[in-house]
């Protein structure tokens, strides 16, 4: 059952017919293409292909990550099969994997964290903003993972009292990104709302420049 749309989704920056590198950006709860895309610019990466996803009413899976994950279903396999399908549609236009980031703020964050442990490999890097490892809802392992990310380059940033996102949890995420083999760098701010600030898209950029170099 197909929930979220491919031919939904929002292209800005290069065409991808055109682009070596692509950005993949993942909308929180209550959010729009449209309203995650200004990152792109707050990242100065309007020289990749910019690849916008949308959630249907505007949300990737109903509950919170934390609940039983079959509380969550279908929408969440159709949303971490939207993800798959936009790689392989920039594959197929001669983006390698390893030239593509994916991009996320709260459940985006989530989202493509979880894509990235389910579907090991090179990229050109994860950035979870605010998010954590789904795995089965109320508890997530590495157990629940195999396969290597073979030194992809993650940012994970998040606020130390964050209402969404426990810091246990998102800590214990990033410990199975680095056993996945992600070269993690994990930032807790303390105090920060449940937002973006300059400080984590200064992290952030580190991922854009090494595709550059």
């Amino acid at each position: 059952m197909s929930i979220h749309r491919l031919e939904e989704t929002v292209y800005a920056g290069q065409a991808i017919s055109k682009a070596a590198k692509a950005l993949i950006l993942v909308h929180g709860r209550a959010g729009t293409p449209q309203s995650i895309l200004p990152l792109a610019d707050a990242l100065a990466a309007n020289d990749f292909a910019l690849v916008a996803p949308k959630a249907s009413q505007n949300r990737w899976y109903p509950e919170a990550f934390i609940r039983p994950k079959a509380q969550n279903e279908p929408d969440l396999s159709s949303a971490l099969g939207l993800l798959k399908a936009l790689i392989a549609q920039l594959n197929e236009t001669g983006i390698a994997t390893e030239k593509i980031i994916l991009a996320g703020f709260s459940q985006g964050a989530c989202l493509a964290g979880e894509f990235m442990a389910q579907n090991p490999g090179r990229y050109g890097g994860l950035m979870m903003f605010s998010g954590g490892l789904i795995g089965l809802g109320p508890t997530v392992s590495s157990s629940l993972y195999s396969g290597s990310l073979a030194g992809t380059p993650v940012f994970m940033g998040c606020s130390d009292r964050d209402f969404h996102i426990a810091l246990d949890r998102f800590e214990k995420s990033g410990q199975i990104l680095s056993e996945l083999g992600a070269d993690v760098n994990l930032k807790v701010y303390p105090g920060m709302d449940h937002t973006i600030i300059p400080e984590e898209i200064s992290e952030a950029k580190k991922i854009i420049a090494g595709l550059r170099s």
